[in-house]
């Protein structure tokens, strides 16, 4: 199992490019089972959870055909309809081809989801709009069973307990697309994810409007043909470099960079005292070139995780992380997960001072970070503690970063480019937390009693 070695007190420096959106690219990949014709996306990012969507979808019939960061998808055979529990359990995320594999199947068996493990994230809400537009759905053996001959338009409410539901607003929308008749989704999910897959299925022949608002509006179709698509650049990632480089007190230029999707994130950024400017205004703001830089001190903030465009709570534990170096008491509230806070216990044995607090952590500013061995939980806890490390005195081991590796492409060659210690090693090259020294003879290293 990997792990990440990292040498902090490194300023970052550079120019980086933000790759392709995998939070977007993973319910654009399952839509391709609306249609036989071949689609072909540009701009997928090469992670493992993507690599989990493709042989989801070679088992379900479908070919792919990967070259660099251009994928072709193409469905030749319609006769299996069963997401396998060994392949959905590695990501939530498979749970987006019940909504497309219903649509054009007519039935769908699909095993309940897998992924983080931050608290419970059920998927209620998907399954109650499936049925309302004439699905028959029961649970078996752990699999959701879905059948319906030709689903027909409702109108449906997705509003949840902690607001609407992305995955779920996707996969209502894409069964939609094939319903007969009229749907409109109400509490919609306005994430810019969404607006990329409409635009996808518009592409594909769908009549789809009012994506990226709470009310979305589709018009079913008999059948959607092949298209063309460039995926988004990841919000996520994007601000993940833009707070690493404040972390380490840097200067990154940032290109393919969606300042417009980010702006609760640079707001808060700015309060802190994180300057993201945009070095060409020609450019459009969903994809354009920033600069990151930041003052000395840094401020401490509150801030709440919200749906969009609020603060999306995939970057709160990496501004946390930045948190734990302000001068002063920050708040941050986190309403999407309750219970997202795994990386909290990390943090602090490198010298943070957190306390938690139902779903609100006290984050009280101190002057260092020591560096320390932690363990990952989970992909965006991952990240912020690999950014604890670049900031940290001395060697920081992060265990477990095959969590990392669901949601940033080789982010260790990133962060070298840039001028950051890091690389990634064997955790059999660690003891206790520490890593072994080539020129010390093993069983020094080995404990008495073990």
């Amino acid at each position: 199992m990997d792990a990440f070695s990292i040498q902090g007190g490194n300023r970052l420096s550079g120019t980086i490019t933000v790759d392709g959106s995998k939070n977007a690219s993973l319910p654009l990949l399952a839509a391709t089972l609306l249609t036989d014709e071949a689609v072909v996306f540009e701009g997928v990012p090469n992670l493992s959870d993507i690599a989990n969507m493709v042989r989801l979808l070679e088992e379900l019939g479908c070919t792919a055909t990967r070259v660099n960061s251009q994928i072709q998808i193409q469905s030749l055979d319609s006769s299996i309809s069963h997401a396998r529990y060994d392949i959905v359990r590695t990501m939530r995320a498979s749970v987006c081809v019940l909504g497309p594999l219903l649509a054009k199947r007519g039935e769908v068996r699909v095993s309940m989801p897998g992924g983080c493990s931050f608290g419970d994230r059920p998927i209620d809400l998907h399954l109650r709009g499936l049925e309302a537009l004439g699905a028959k759905i029961h649970l078996e053996g752990g699999d959701i069973v879905a059948r319906c001959e030709r689903l027909h338009g409702a109108t449906i409410f997705l509003g949840g307990p902690f607001g609407s539901t992305v995955l779920g607003t996707a996969n209502v929308m894409s069964a939609a697309t094939l319903a007969k008749g009229k749907t409109i989704i109400e509490s919609a999910a306005c994430e810019p994810e969404i607006t990329d897959l409409a635009k996808l299925l518009n592409a594909m022949g769908a009549k789809i409007s009012g994506a990226g608002t709470p009310r979305i509006t589709i018009e079913g179709v008999d059948q959607l043909g092949g298209a063309s698509h460039t995926v988004m650049p990841d919000r996520i990632v994007a601000g993940t470099w833009a707070i690493a480089a404040a972390m380490t007190n840097g200067n990154v230029t940032i290109e393919k960079f969606p300042l417009d999707h980010l702006l609760a994130v640079t707001d808060v950024l700015s309060t802190v005292g994180v300057h993201v400017h945009q070095t060409d205004t020609s450019q459009d703001p969903v994809s354009c070139t920033v600069q990151v830089t930041s003052d000395r001190n840094l401020k401490p903030v509150m801030f709440t995780t919200q749906p969009f465009p609020g603060f999306p709570t995939d970057l709160q534990a990496q501004m946390m992380a930045l948190l734990c170096l302000s001068k002063g008491n920050s708040i941050i509230t986190e309403k999407i997960y309750p219970e997202r806070f795994m990386h909290v216990p990390e943090l602090s044995r490198m010298g943070a001072r957190l306390v938690k607090q139902g779903s609100t952590v006290v984050v009280q500013g101190v002057d260092r970070l020591i560096g320390a061995p932690v363990m990952a939980s989970d992909l965006r806890a991952s990240a912020s503690l690999i950014i604890a490390g670049l900031a940290a005195e001395g060697e920081t081991i992060v265990s477990r970063v095959y969590h990392l590796d669901r949601g940033y492409e080789q982010m260790e060659k990133t962060l070298t480019a840039l001028g950051a210690k890091i690389k990634r090693i064997d955790d059999t090259q660690v003891v206790d937390g520490l890593p072994i020294v080539d020129t010390v003879p093993a069983k020094k290293l080995v404990q008495p009693n073990s």
